[in-house]
């Protein structure tokens, strides 16, 4: 079974898939369902706090506990790993890991590793591995062309052509980031708890800033897709990221939610660089 892990710089989402032929839909067929499915082959999944300070062996105990708690042995079931991080520190623990503990195929997603999309980036190098194992998920399941909306420590923005090539896209602040620079900057505003108010015109501070932050990104969201399928035409939109349940319920531009869209990714790029068995 395939580790796919993705280290972002707030969480890390770690996945467990079987790598069974024939399981997978052809690209672009995926449903439009009520509740998002998971991806093919995802038995289990997992969502952490990221720590940069922690040792190769500390991930390894991490990690073989996971498996633990569910009854899995570790020696037994993982037979690769694929990787993609946006904390560099973690990126290097995570290959001295695999190397000391688990002796199995480690791909990480970097600049010359087969991906299978064209990045039309001026500089492809400088592409977040994160965001081009979305535009892989998403590619594989709608086709193209297809905007991806990631909403974590930033909100990013990612064009993919009906061609399946990267086009690029935007980065914005985070819903995180900017309520922690308002809580910072006001001393007389607090913490609330990121649900949606009764209305948009909010009757206390509480539902105010709870209108502003999930309207206002949620309205933000929709400007930069209409913008990008402006330049693009016609395209699916697709969110993920841990803040993508409370967005996109809002969103009227987000058409399918996909909370495993890079751990889908990264279990695309794996098979097409793995060695063979």
């Amino acid at each position: 079974m395939l580790l796919a892990i993705d280290v972002g710089n707030t969480e890390t989402v770690i996945g467990l898939f079987s790598l069974g032929p024939g399981d997978d839909p052809p690209p672009g067929s995926r449903p439009a369902p009520a509740v998002p499915p998971e991806p093919i082959g995802l038995t289990h999944h997992w969502r952490l706090s990221t720590v940069a300070d922690r040792t190769p062996d500390e991930h390894a105990l991490l990690l073989s506990e996971l498996l633990n708690l569910t009854g899995l042995d570790v020696d037994e079931v993982v037979t690769g790993m694929a990787v993609t991080s946006s904390v560099p520190r973690v990126t290097t623990a995570m290959r001295q890991m695999a190397k000391r503990w688990f002796e199995v195929d480690c791909v990480v997603l970097e600049p010359g590793v087969r991906s299978g999309m064209p990045i039309l980036y001026d500089n492809p190098k400088e592409v977040g591995p994160d965001r081009i194992a979305n535009a892989i998920g998403a590619y594989d399941l709608y086709g193209g062309p297809c905007v991806v909306v990631d909403l974590g420590t930033a909100t990013t923005f990612d064009a993919i052509s009906g061609n399946g090539e990267y086009l690029g896209g935007a980065i914005a602040p985070g819903i995180a980031i900017s309520m922690d620079a308002l809580f910072h900057h006001a001393a007389a505003l607090r913490r609330v708890e990121l649900v949606e108010p009764r209305s948009v015109i909010g009757k206390s501070t509480v539902e105010s800033i709870q209108s502003g932050v999930l309207y206002g990104y949620a309205a933000q969201v929709d400007g930069m897709c209409r913008r990008i399928i402006d330049e693009l035409g016609h395209a699916t939109v697709v969110s993920t990221g841990g803040l993508s349940e409370v967005i996109a319920p809002l969103s009227r531009c987000i058409e399918h939610r996909e909370p495993w869209l890079t751990l889908h990714g990264l279990r695309l790029v794996y098979e097409r660089n793995s060695k063979p068995a």
